[in-house]
């Protein structure tokens, strides 16, 4: 029987955790741009007519990593409940 939780299996979630923190990380300090430049005259507040070209692709990048961890956690969601009913 393969064993599940290996010290490289736990090593390599630890590490794609990391790296998610990050990645939320450089794309928050990113959107401070956007809030800290916001005038009133461009438009609402985070519509995507107040934003510059790269703050619109900043502001797009996070919700698509936002989708990307949605999927990544039903996906474990659903390997946990097939593990659980093979046991």
């Amino acid at each position: 029987m393969k064993k599940l939780f290996t010290i490289k299996n736990i090593l390599i979630g630890i590490g794609l955790i990391v790296f998610d923190l990050a990645v939320y990380l450089f794309l928050g300090l990113m959107l401070m741009n956007y809030d800290d430049n916001y005038e009133e005259s461009k438009g609402e507040y985070f519509s995507l007519a107040s934003m510059t070209f790269w703050q619109k692709v900043n502001y797009i990048s996070l919700h698509i990593w936002h989708l990307l961890n949605v999927i990544v956690i039903i996906y474990l969601l659903y390997q946990i409940i097939v593990w659980l009913k093979k046991r």
